[in-house]
């Protein structure tokens, strides 16, 4: 089994479409009818559907921070500033990330890209 990854509204649609041309198992929040919600809400969302969220917002990272402080689990963080790493970078650390990790070791738990 392999991680599958929730990208936030704020994601290029290159990076989601880069990921899909290489065959990872992404999901929008935009395709999910979760584009205008709060980030506690996608962060919950995501881990109910067993994924990651990938964002390049840092609110996530507070909202994660916070779970974390107080013990609530969620599903994981991928983060990566928008002003950080290339697109193709960016592809190549989903990617791997995608494809070797399992879903479990992400629980509660927030990587900072690039790797």
């Amino acid at each position: 089994m392999s991680l599958g990854l929730y990208m936030d509204v704020h994601v290029r649609r290159a990076i989601t479409d880069g990921l899909r041309l290489r065959g990872v198992d992404v999901l929008t929040a935009q395709e999910d009818g979760a584009g205008r919600w709060k980030d506690p809400d996608l962060l919950d969302r995501a881990t109910v559907l067993g994924r990651a969220l990938f964002s390049q917002d840092e609110d996530l990272l507070i909202e994660a921070a916070r779970r974390q402080h107080e013990g609530i689990p969620f599903g994981g963080v991928l983060y990566l500033h928008p002003l950080e790493g290339s697109v193709r970078q960016c592809l190549d650390d989903l990617e791997l990330i995608a494809q070797l990790a399992e879903p479990e070791e992400y629980l509660n738990r927030v990587e900072y890209l690039p790797l």
